[in-house]
C-alpha cells in the first residue's frame, strides 16, 4: 500500500486490508508517520509523538474490529499511562498518568495503535486550538485559518490525511466545532454513553463526553461501538443500544420532522455561507423523502450561553486551584485568559454555578418539548467560516492588566466589567449553536454538507432526543451516501 491509497482509505477499510493480509500495523504506521513527517510540521496538529510506544504494538499480535489502524488521542482527558497529557498547559507538563483512561483502554482493545498526542486549546476552554504552549494548529484546507476547538489537533490530523479518525471530546461543541471547521462527521454523544474514568468520572457535571472525529460515518460509529457500555467506576448506567451503531447505520432512517433554524440571540446576523449551509440541507432532506420547516429556536441562546459561561468559570477555577495544589504550579504557569477565567469563577462563589447548573432543567424541558414535534432540530455548527488564526487574540496589553487584577485577587472588580459579554461576543458568537446539547445531555453531530466559495468547510449540526445517538448516525449515513463528501478528501487540500 502507498501513501495515496493509505489517505483514501477510512479506518474500517483499513482494518480490513490488515486482517485480510494486504498490509500489516506496522506499515500502517509508518505510512501515517510519513505523512504526519509531510505535513505537521505546517499544521501543527501533533505534539507528542509516542513512536517506540506504537512500534511495540504494532509489531506485536494485535485484535479487536480495528486492529492495526493508526490512531491519535486528545491531548485532554484522554489520558495514556506513562505519557504527559498537558491539556494544553504548562502547569501540567508533569501530569504523567499512572493507568489508562477508559476509553483509551477500550480504544487499544479495539486494536487501534496509537502513536501520538493532538494539540488543544488550555484546558479546552476555546473554540479555536492556539495554546501558548504548543501553539495554534491549523486547518489543513488554508493554513491562514483556524481547524477549530479544542480538539482542533485531532481534526486537523484527520483532515490532512495523518489518520482516517483520532480521539476527540466535547463540553462545549469541541468535537462538532473542529469537525465542521475541517469537513468531518463528529458526533457528541448522549451523556454517559461512553463513559470518562478512572481518573475523572464526569467532567463539566457531565457536559463533557468523549468521542471521535472521522472522515466518514461507519468509523465514528465503528469507534463510538468500542468506547461504550457499563464501566464499574461509571457515575450511573447508562442505557447501551442493543444493535451496535455500525449496524444500525446500515438501515436507512424513516421518514423524520426536522425542524430548522439559524436565529440566534448571540448572533444576530450569521454568515450567508451559514444559512446557505442550512438551506441547501434542508432542500436535500426534504428530496429524501423527510418533513422540514423553519421554526423559531426552542432555547434561548443568550441566557444558555451566560450560564454556560459561569460553570465553566467555576470549571476553571476548580482546574487553576487543582494544578497549583498538585503540580506546584505558578499563576505565570496559566494564560491570562484562564486565569481570567478562574478568578470570575473563584471571586462569583458557588452560588451562580448551582443556580447555572439548575437552570439546566429548563433547557432540557424546551427541548423535549421541541422533540415532541421534531424528531431533530438542525442548525449551522458555525454562525460564519474557520476564523483566521489569531483573530481572537486578546492584547498584550489587556492580558497584563488582566494577570494584575488577578493577581490582586479583584475578581469583583473584573465581574464589574463587560467581560462575560464580550467573551459571549467574541468566543461563543461564531459557535453560539454548539453548547444546547452539552447543558442537555443530548446528542448532536456534525455533518459536513458545505463548503464555502473559498474552500473552507462549513458544517451543519442535528440535535437529536436523548439517546438518538444511532438514529443520528443513521440519519448522516443517509445524507452521506446522497451527497458524499469523498471529494473532498484531504489528500487534495492545500496542504500536500
Amino acid at each position: 500500500m502507498d501513501l495515496q491509497e493509505y489517505m483514501k482509505l477510512d479506518a474500517t477499510d483499513l482494518a480490513a486490508q490488515v486482517a485480510g493480509g494486504n498490509v500489516t500495523a506496522a506499515e500502517l504506521l509508518a505510512l501515517a508517520r510519513d505523512r504526519a513527517a509531510q505535513v505537521n510540521p505546517k499544521i501543527n496538529a501533533i505534539v507528542r509523538s509516542m513512536d517506540d510506544i506504537a512500534e511495540a504494538r504494532a509489531a506485536g499480535p494485535l485484535t479487536g474490529p480495528f486492529a492495526g489502524v493508526p490512531f491519535l488521542l486528545k491531548d485532554l482527558g484522554q489520558e495514556y499511562k506513562g505519557v504527559p497529557t498537558t491539556y494544553g498547559s504548562r502547569a501540567l507538563v508533569k501530569n504523567v498518568a499512572e493507568e489508562h483512561a477508559v476509553p483509551v483502554q477500550r480504544w487499544l482493545d479495539a486494536g487501534l495503535v496509537v502513536f501520538g498526542k493532538t494539540n488543544c486549546p488550555e484546558f479546552g476552554a476555546k473554540g479555536i486550538t492556539e495554546p501558548e504552549l504548543f501553539g495554534p494548529s491549523r486547518n489543513p484546507f488554508d493554513i491562514g485559518h483556524t481547524p477549530g476547538g479544542s480538539s482542533g489537533g485531532s481534526a486537523a490530523a484527520v483532515a490532512a490525511g495523518i489518520v482516517p479518525a483520532a480521539g476527540a471530546n466535547d463540553g462545549g461543541g469541541s468535537i462538532r466545532i473542529p469537525a465542521a471547521c475541517c469537513g468531518l462527521v463528529g458526533l457528541k454523544p448522549t451523556r454517559g454513553l461512553a463513559p470518562y474514568g478512572p481518573i475523572f468520572a464526569e467532567p463539566l457535571h457531565g457536559m463533557a463526553v468523549q468521542g471521535v472525529v472521522s472522515r466518514t460515518v461507519r468509523d465514528s460509529a465503528g469507534l463510538l461501538d468500542a468506547i461504550v457500555g457499563p464501566e464499574p467506576t461509571a457515575t450511573y448506567l447508562s442505557q447501551v443500544p442493543t444493535t451496535p451503531f455500525a449496524e444500525q447505520i446500515q438501515q436507512a432512517p424513516g421518514k423524520l420532522r426536522i425542524g430548522y433554524s439559524v436565529s440566534s440571540a448571540i448572533n444576530k446576523s450569521p454568515d450567508r455561507e451559514a444559512i446557505r449551509a442550512v438551506e441547501s440541507t434542508a432542500a436535500l432532506l426534504s428530496e429524501l423523502g423527510h418533513e422540514v420547516e423553519e421554526v423559531d429556536p426552542p432555547y434561548d441562546d443568550a441566557a444558555l450561553a451566560r450560564d454556560f459561561l459561569i460553570i465553566w468559570f467555576a470549571q476553571a477555577a476548580a482546574e487553576v486551584a487543582m494544578a497549583k495544589q498538585v503540580y506546584g504550579a505558578s499563576s505565570k504557569d496559566f494564560e491570562s485568559d484562564t486565569l481570567v477565567m478562574a478568578e470570575l469563577g473563584r471571586a462569583a462563589g458557588v452560588i451562580p454555578a448551582a443556580q447555572a447548573l439548575e437552570r439546566r432543567n429548563e433547557y432540557v424541558i424546551t427541548l423535549a418539548k421541541f422533540h415532541e414535534q421534531y424528531d431533530y432540530f438542525l442548525t449551522p455548527t458555525l454562525a460564519k467560516p474557520p476564523l483566521r488564526i489569531g483573530e481572537l487574540d486578546t492584547p498584550e496589553n489587556l492580558q497584563k492588566a488582566s494577570r494584575g487584577i488577578v493577581a490582586a485577587r479583584a475578581g469583583k472588580l473584573l465581574a464589574k466589567l463587560p467581560l462575560i459579554d464580550e467573551m459571549i461576543d467574541g468566543n461563543l458568537g461564531w459557535v453560539p449553536y454548539t453548547q444546547l446539547a452539552n447543558l442537555t445531555g443530548r446528542p448532536a453531530i456534525n455533518v459536513p454538507l458545505h463548503w464555502t466559495e473559498a474552500g473552507l468547510p462549513l458544517g451543519v449540526q442535528f440535535v437529536g432526543t436523548l439517546g438518538a445517538d444511532g438514529p443520528l448516525l443513521q440519519l448522516a449515513a443517509q445524507l452521506e451516501q446522497a451527497k458524499p463528501w469523498a471529494g473532498h478528501h484531504p489528500g487534495r487540500s492545500r496542504v500536500r
